[in-house]
């Protein structure tokens, strides 16, 4: 909600949380994100999230009752995109055979 509704920064491109994994601690976040776009618009989402990601801890200080807040590191995951490209690729073999 923080990246969706706070964050003000004109370099965000259309972002995808996809999963957020925590220590046991809960002293480190590791948050793993899709970019949906061309590969500059995905450079300038990943330079806004470093940007903002001192904004962001401060956010999630004030909203979350722990004793610590969670060092957070973004990290892109483009398998989905994998993903799409290798269904293309089955998509359009099968295509060819059938033809």
């Amino acid at each position: 909600m923080i990246i969706q509704r706070d964050i003000k920064d004109p370099g965000f491109g259309f972002i995808t949380i996809l999963d957020v994994r925590m220590t046991e601690d809960l002293r480190y976040a590791k948050v793993l994100y899709s970019i949906y776009g061309s590969d500059e618009e995905k450079k300038k989402t990943t330079q806004a999230l470093k940007r903002a990601r001192g904004y962001i801890k401060a956010l999630l200080g004030e909203r979350l009752k722990l004793r610590y807040t969670p060092d957070i590191t973004f990290v892109v995951d483009d398998s989905y995109e994998k993903i799409a490209r290798i269904d293309e690729i089955i998509k359009k073999e099968a295509h060819d055979r059938e033809n």
